[in-house]
């Protein structure tokens, strides 16, 4: 999403003007939890880190020189969350509670039927999983890409890292989270199991017989 008047916002907060900078966060605040969220696998920690990312980003806007906002804005966020982990000296442990915002949260089909809702919260729950199996920096692309719609221009620039380091990352990072998924294939969504079933099955050795 970009504000129409964005760029005006970022020349005006660029000045001091924390009204204009307070519109750029209502429109980024709620992509900034999600980040930090998906990332920390803590809400109270992700609600920390978003705060924390602002101020960070108020004090520095003036170093903005263009390109992708919310990229730039990512990075910070990104960098925010796991400067938490390393100043506190240790990685998250909490289990994949309910709250976590996942993959399919915007998904969710009113007229949903409880074993849709049940194979729905399998998935998400493997998928959570799944990504905190992977390393830190192939999920963060994944998260930014996949997850954030970033491109990866904009996934780049807020990792700090070039283009190819990126989509390497991501290629990397959805190879192992496929590989995770489909060790369990029991866990999945009927449509998946019937694929994975099939993708393991043994090919006909072509003898031809009757």
């Amino acid at each position: 999403m970009t504000l129409p008047d964005e760029q005006q916002l970022i020349a005006r907060s660029q000045t001091g003007d924390l009204a204009a900078f307070n519109r750029l966060v209502e429109a980024y605040q709620d992509q900034a939890f999600s980040i930090a969220m998906r990332l920390s696998r803590n809400r109270a920690v992700a609600e920390d880190v978003t705060q924390e990312a602002f101020i960070s980003a108020f004090r520095n806007v003036r170093a903005y020189r263009g390109g992708s906002f919310r990229a730039w804005l990512g990075r910070i966020v990104t960098n925010a969350t796991y400067d938490h982990f390393r100043s506190a000296r240790r990685r998250q442990a909490d289990s994949i509670e309910a709250d976590i915002v996942t993959y399919e949260t915007r998904l969710v089909s009113d007229r949903e039927g409880p074993e849709a809702a049940v194979e729905r919260a399998n998935l998400r729950e493997q998928i959570n999983a799944g990504l905190d199996a992977i390393p830190d920096d192939q999920r963060t692309a994944v998260v930014l890409v996949d997850v954030e719609g970033f491109s990866y221009e904009e996934a780049a620039e807020s990792m700090g890292v070039s283009l190819g380091t990126v989509k390497s990352r991501v290629a990397r990072g959805r190879a192992k989270l496929r590989d995770f998924l489909l060790a369990s294939p029991e866990l999945l969504p009927s449509r998946f199991r019937l694929q994975a079933e099939e993708g393991a099955r043994p090919t006909s050795s072509g003898t031809g017989a009757t």
